[in-house]
């Protein structure tokens, strides 16, 4: 009978030994977000609208 009692204690310590640790820290340097973004969109519709005009004008080009 103490075999299965000291069998139990023992898992029971193990059990407990292995248990997972979760922790939040505060970082030491503050979080920068890099928004390093292209916008050439003005740029395109201008150019669009150019070439539609010169096709508009110049038909028989193609």
């Amino acid at each position: 009978m103490i075999g299965p009692l000291l069998q139990g204690v023992l898992l029971g310590l193990l059990l407990s030994a292995c248990t997972p640790r979760v922790e939040v820290v505060v970082p030491d340097k503050p979080i920068t977000v890099n928004l390093n973004v292209k916008v050439d969109h003005e740029i395109r519709v201008r150019v669009d609208r150019e070439l539609e005009k010169l096709f508009e004008q110049e038909q028989e080009l193609f």
